[in-house]
């Protein structure tokens, strides 16, 4: 009988490399538009070494958003507005008549969303 040669896997170590919070929800909301607009358009993610580390990932801050949907604290009028200027990569200009609305729920929005990010790490 030949000798059966075991191969073993062992996971590489992740590069140590200190983490740094958004410093609000609306630039983490961001960060995940623009990682799924890259993701959309079939960009192989790989980390940027010039650009600061984050906490987590955009599926989590995404988790996140559909947890306090799900609890009914943001509703479809926020998911709406958090999607529009998510897309557009802009918060609403409350100063224009028509994203007045847009930017009352925006503002409401984030701050929902801060609470649990900040309770994550995600957020400073």
């Amino acid at each position: 009988m030949p000798s059966e040669r075991r191969v073993r896997h062992v996971p590489r170590p992740l590069a140590v490399r200190a983490t740094e919070p958004f410093d609000t929800a609306e630039a983490a909301w961001f960060w995940v538009q623009r990682a799924r607009l890259n993701r959309a358009e079939g960009a192989r993610l790989t980390a940027d070494p010039l650009a600061a580390a984050r906490p987590c990932d955009p599926d989590d801050i995404v988790r996140a958003v559909q947890r306090l949907a799900r609890a009914a604290v943001l509703t479809r009028r926020h998911l709406r507005v958090l999607d529009r200027h998510g897309r557009r990569l802009t918060p609403p200009d409350a100063r224009l008549p028509e994203e007045e609305a847009d930017a009352a729920l925006w503002a409401e929005a984030l701050d929902r969303l801060t609470g649990p990010l900040r309770r994550k790490g995600i957020v400073a």
